[in-house]
């Protein structure tokens, strides 16, 4: 990964993939062509100079295939392959590359990652506790992972010697006679038994996750809460428990942070290291917590006349008479989540789980129907789930299909999340979901009159106003707890632009202006007539500081037309992503107190002088990112 991340400027195009133990050869050639910029064949790689990176193969087959699919040249393109198995290694090596076998960390990087952990250095480590260390250290065999997990382990105990020699008895008992990979396992059990009751199920859960899947961390909280696992009665008291669930996992190293908000702090996306997965995934499946379905069958040791948590996560489609086991014992299966996007005869035939009453989760992801479905209104089903609280479908196909007309069933829903769908429209129903928290739809869709009844709705996004009436706008300014608003002022469908519509802005802007004193995070698509920006007034006056915290104009909205005392005014914003500012606008920015992140894109036309902004050392005291976008009016980086 170090050397992947250092030379990118040596080579035309880059990839970096994954293959794990089931190899899903389209699914990987998808993810390579979705990270060479401007290619969409395989075959234009003959020509370009490549790097790619493809970590963890476990097959010789698996190689086999995926050396195939790539196209071999002779402008010093490189592949870079990792296994556990020599054999595997061998065969990606050949005879005219080199493989490199890692070796076990030696006594001082052992105690320098071991330290770091633990007290940040090694010089910080009191002297009652070197001895003892060392020999912990000495039973993980130099293996990072193990060291990482027998410290996070460690950090939540006190620090006294007592406490550290127990844990080396412990530790001493469960990995003398192992192997590497046995003994690791048995570090994690410690780490397992470790945890509190209320964390061993939330670690459990992340088994429904593929090996190597990339978590959104405020999903897999809002997972949590749905499925029962976080206790308390406040739903975002306990968002914020699940929050503090999540960082005492990551503290303890069983999660990994893979991607951090600018504040430094919260994370964003994160994943399960996949050794302990596996970990895990016996675990979840021993205590029958989950069961996994995918092209092997069933999790090994299913036996279970009930069926909890259903998480299938490679093709399945060719496996019927499995359908009827599953049908059998599904009156109580609590969550379904879908990864693969070949199970198509599951979806096709939803209704073998009417018989749950219990069904809280139901989460699609990733489906890719290439080819026309007739049978494909299963949706119809999902009236039938009234204990649901969270529904998330991300199904692209070819026809555009419709909700339920009566889904106003599903009292308990929070989250209806229906981003990665073809559904052209919402049913009227819709408004009656008193609950709802979350609504999320692509910005094509249309939205029913009496959006305002959902006076439980905190976020809703992204919509855009030329597909919606101007009653559905006046209807927003009603939503007293919103606190989430992505707006697409026009869209352009088809290649047609749908025209502004006088009385469509004026109800926006007079919604937008009731909702100063509740909206956290405001999102406006494509262009802003400047005019309809005069709801922005309303930050301006006021009485208290606007709670809004991110604002954010994508391209073509929001320039030198917002005014900068308008600006001024926004003291909580951490987030602002804006058009083209004046100096005296950069000043303005520059002395907003809590700022952590700003984006501000200019253009210019060819051959002009370009802009120069002078910021003062007094200015940005918080700020962690600064992106700096400069275009051709024609198109183009200027810088």
């Amino acid at each position: 990964m170090e050397v992947y991340r250092k030379i990118p400027q040596a080579f035309d195009c880059r990839a970096f993939v994954s293959v794990s133990q089931t190899l899903d050869l389209k699914k990987l050639l998808r993810d390579i062509l979705s990270q060479i910029v401007s290619k969409s064949e395989f075959d234009q790689l003959q020509s370009e100079r490549y790097f790619i990176l493809i970590d963890d193969i476990w097959n010789v087959s698996d190689w086999e295939l995926v050396q195939a699919a790539l196209p071999r040249n002779d402008n010093g393109s490189r592949i870079i392959t990792t296994t556990r198995s020599k054999t595997v290694a061998k065969t990606c090596a050949g005879t005219d590359a080199q493989m490199y076998k890692a070796k076990p960390l030696g006594d001082d990087d052992s105690r320098r990652l071991f330290f770091k952990r633990l007290f940040h250095s090694t010089e910080h480590c009191p002297q009652d506790l070197m001895a003892v260390s060392s020999d912990i250290l000495r039973k993980c065999g130099g293996l990072p992972l193990a060291i990482i997990s027998i410290a996070g382990l460690l950090a939540n105990r006190s620090k006294t010697k007592e406490v550290w020699v127990n844990a080396l008895k412990y530790i001493s008992a469960a990995v003398d006679k192992d192997s590497h990979i046995d003994k690791m396992k048995r570090i994690f059990l410690l780490s397992y038994f470790d945890l509190p009751l209320y964390l061993r199920s939330c670690m459990l859960y992340l088994s429904v996750f593929p090996e190597d899947y990339l978590i959104d961390c405020r999903r897999l909280i809002l997972l949590w809460v749905a499925e029962g696992l976080i206790p308390g009665q406040g739903r975002e008291n306990m968002e914020q428990l699940g929050r503090s669930y999540l960082n005492e996992l990551i503290n303890r190293s069983l999660v990994q942070p893979t991607k951090v908000w600018a504040d430094g702090a919260t994370v964003k996306e994160c994943r399960v290291h996949d050794v302990i997965l596996e970990f895990i995934v016996s675990k979840a499946v021993e205590d029958n917590f989950v069961t996994i379905w995918n092209r092997n069958g069933f999790s090994e040791n299913y036996s279970s006349n009930k069926i909890r948590r259903l998480s299938i996560q490679h093709d399945i489609s060719r496996r019927a008479e499995e359908m009827v086991k599953i049908k059998e014992h599904a009156a109580h299966i609590r969550s379904i989540n879908i990864f693969d996007p070949n199970s198509v005869l599951l979806i096709k035939n939803t209704s073998i789980f009417l018989s749950s009453q219990v069904l809280r989760v139901l989460n699609i992801e990733d489906h890719v129907w290439e080819e026309l479905v007739e049978d494909y209104c299963y949706l119809g089903h999902v009236k039938s789930f009234c204990q649901m609280k969270y529904l998330r479908l991300k199904i692209w196909i070819s026809l555009w299909f419709e909700l339920p007309k009566d889904i106003e069933k599903l009292q308990h829903l929070e989250t209806l999340d229906l981003r990665g769908t073809c559904i052209e429209k919402l049913p009227a129903s819709i408004t009656q979901l008193q609950r709802l928290v979350r609504l999320l739809v692509s910005i094509e869709v249309k939205l029913p009159d009496g959006i305002g009844n959902l006076q439980a709705l905190e976020e809703l996004s992204s919509i855009s106003l030329d597909f919606q009436t101007v009653k559905f706008i006046q209807g927003l300014g009603d939503l007293t707890n919103l606190k989430v608003l992505g707006i697409n002022w026009k869209h352009t469908y088809a290649g047609v632009r749908r025209v502004d519509v006088e009385d469509h802005k004026e109800a926006c802007i007079l919604s937008l202006s009731k909702l100063v004193t509740t909206l956290r995070e405001l999102q406006f698509m494509h262009d802003v007539p400047d005019d309809a920006l005069s709801f922005m007034a309303s930050f301006a006056s006021s009485l208290t500081p606007p709670p809004l915290r991110r604002l954010v104009f994508h391209e073509g909205g929001g320039s030198s037309v917002v005014p900068h005392q308008i600006i001024s005014s926004l003291v909580n914003l951490t987030h602002l992503n804006i058009g083209l500012v004046s100096q005296e606008g950069i000043n303005i920015l520059a002395s907003l107190p809590m700022l952590l992140s700003i984006t501000v894109r200019v253009s210019f036309e060819e051959g002009s002088s370009g802009i120069r902004y002078t910021i003062s050392s007094q200015g940005f005291q918080r700020l962690v990112k600064f992106n700096f976008d400069c275009f051709h009016d024609g198109g183009g980086v200027g810088v």
